[in-house]
């Protein structure tokens, strides 16, 4: 049970997931965007872009609070370890979910 709970933990702090995650974010709404509706229905479009978008920006956001709490601190836990690309990595990962809630959200009101 610990294993499990580790790999759980570590999973959102490895930069190739977050790549993944905003990849996949982005491709959503290119394909949204591009195609229009997928499901054939705006308000479901819109619910999975929504789902998705708040998944995706779960990663960095629990990032930020291990940061904050977990770790330390911000205080004696400063960019030394991690590097300022790890929280550039992050903040654009949060602005690609927030992107694709923004587009889930747009598809509610067409």
């Amino acid at each position: 049970m610990r294993k499990l709970e580790m790999d759980q933990y570590w999973r959102g702090r490895s930069s190739g997931v977050l790549c993944g995650f905003m990849l996949l974010a982005l491709a959503y709404s290119a394909v949204l965007f591009t195609y229009g509706p997928l499901t054939g229905d705006a308000s479901i479009d819109g619910a999975i872009g929504v789902v998705l978008g708040l998944y995706v920006c779960s990663h960095p956001a629990a990032n930020v609070l291990d940061l904050l709490f977990l770790d330390g601190g911000v205080v004696r836990r400063g960019s030394e370890e991690r590097g300022i690309t790890w929280y550039v990595l992050n903040l654009l990962v949060l602005m690609a979910g927030w992107f694709v809630v923004w587009t889930g959200l747009t598809r509610f009101t067409t």
